[in-house]
């Protein structure tokens, strides 16, 4: 019983910093209509910007993290136009135009960690490394807390804003209908700078706790590029909401198998969960993606 509430609360914790991505992955999809496979990078990106910041600065990461999300957003900012012009106009399957696109980007920047950083796997410490509270016979790493509450902090800010904003009824609105936004006066251009940016922002801050948590390593990105898919399906393409749900999944799904079955199935319990997903659920689980 002590195993098994062990690993819930850690499958928890870590589903906990997986929404964080899946909402950026999500949203990106629904207004921008593009599947970004440079989602993984970005993540990647932010792990490194952590680590050169602690080496040259000799802070704590934590304190980097509205500087990561500043540059970051900045980063998503100038790049979108890139991703606008490679899906608008007369282009013919424009969805799958922005694929390739965001693909080539992911190669690109991989390729280029891969050269400026090699192989090497390296890691960064936090205050929290190694810290713990017991609560009863389970422990919660003080770290995968942190991680936690962040994404809930993240996911709940970012709702509020969403949802309660002029702004955010703009992003909503393009997500729902492109063009009708744009005859009622919305700046849809505007609108994906700002989600893309965000998105970026979002995500590179959770490189941070991510290579806090684990190691930063050029590749790294591609685990991560397969559980935004996970969660985006599961949760419904373009439904922000149920990303909360989705994460949550996963991150128990990762725990109860590396525990109970073995860490080298993990992989084939998400996939095989998504393909069942697509076949009795294709709108996702709460029935309410596109």
């Amino acid at each position: 019983m002590e195993l098994f509430l062990q690993t819930l609360i850690d499958g928890g914790l870590i589903g906990g910093l997986i929404i964080v991505v899946g909402v950026g992955f999500s949203l990106c999809f629904g207004v921008m209509h593009i599947v970004d496979f440079a989602v993984g990078e970005w993540v990647m990106l932010g792990a490194y910007a952590a680590y050169w910041l602690v080496r040259y600065l000799r802070q704590d990461p934590m304190v980097y993290l509205p500087l990561i999300f500043a540059l970051f957003f900045a980063a998503g900012w100038l790049v979108y136009p890139l991703i606008y012009r490679a899906v608008s106009g007369r282009r013919h399957h424009p969805a799958l135009m922005g694929l390739v696109f965001t693909f080539g980007l992911s190669t690109l920047i991989k390729g280029g960690a891969l050269s400026a950083w090699g192989y090497h796997v390296r890691s960064v410490s936090t205050w929290l490394s190694g810290q713990s509270v017991t609560l009863g016979v389970t422990t919660f790493p003080a770290l995968r807390l942190a991680g936690f509450v962040f994404g809930v902090l993240a996911t709940v800010l970012f709702m509020v804003f969403l949802y309660g904003t002029r702004l955010g009824v703009s992003i909503r609105a393009t997500a729902q209908d492109r063009e009708t936004a744009a005859l009622l006066g919305v700046d849809v251009r505007r609108v994906g700078a700002l989600v893309y940016g965000t998105y970026a922002g979002l995500t590179g801050m959770t490189g941070v706790l991510i290579g806090a948590l684990f190691s930063i390593h050029a590749a790294m990105g591609a685990k991560y590029v397969i559980f935004a898919f996970f969660v985006v399906v599961l949760a419904g393409m373009g439904y922000v909401p149920g990303v909360i749900v989705a994460g949550l999944l996963l991150g128990l799904i990762q725990s109860f198998v590396g525990v109970y079955i073995s860490g080298r199935y993990t992989l084939l319990a998400l996939f095989l969960l998504m393909y069942l997903s697509l076949l009795v659920a294709p709108r996702g689980i709460l029935r309410r993606g596109l």
